[in-house]
């Protein structure tokens, strides 16, 4: 991986993450990954890499994070308390 980049394109992105650059674009399209769009093309900013590879976790993560650590809880607590106890 070059450190030099700010922005990656999709197919450079996609031989980083071992994915098609399709699938890439794919992912762009659904919101999976954020991407700028440049004419006709997407740039994908290395800061969105490194929260891809998770070394950088947002804000936007943290709260996904939080919300399925409280859904777990919600749903599993019992579960967990029982595990917990063995």
């Amino acid at each position: 991986m070059n450190n030099q980049h700010e922005y990656y394109s999709l197919a450079e992105l996609g031989k980083i993450l071992g994915i098609s650059r399709i699938a890439v674009y794919k992912k762009v399209k659904k919101g999976e990954i954020e991407a700028i769009r440049i004419g006709r093309s997407y740039a994908v900013p290395k800061t969105v890499l490194s929260a891809i590879l998770g070394k950088n976790l947002g804000e936007k993560g943290k709260k996904t994070i939080e919300k399925a650590v409280k859904k777990a809880v919600e749903d599993f607590g019992d579960v967990l308390k029982q595990l917990g106890k063995t």
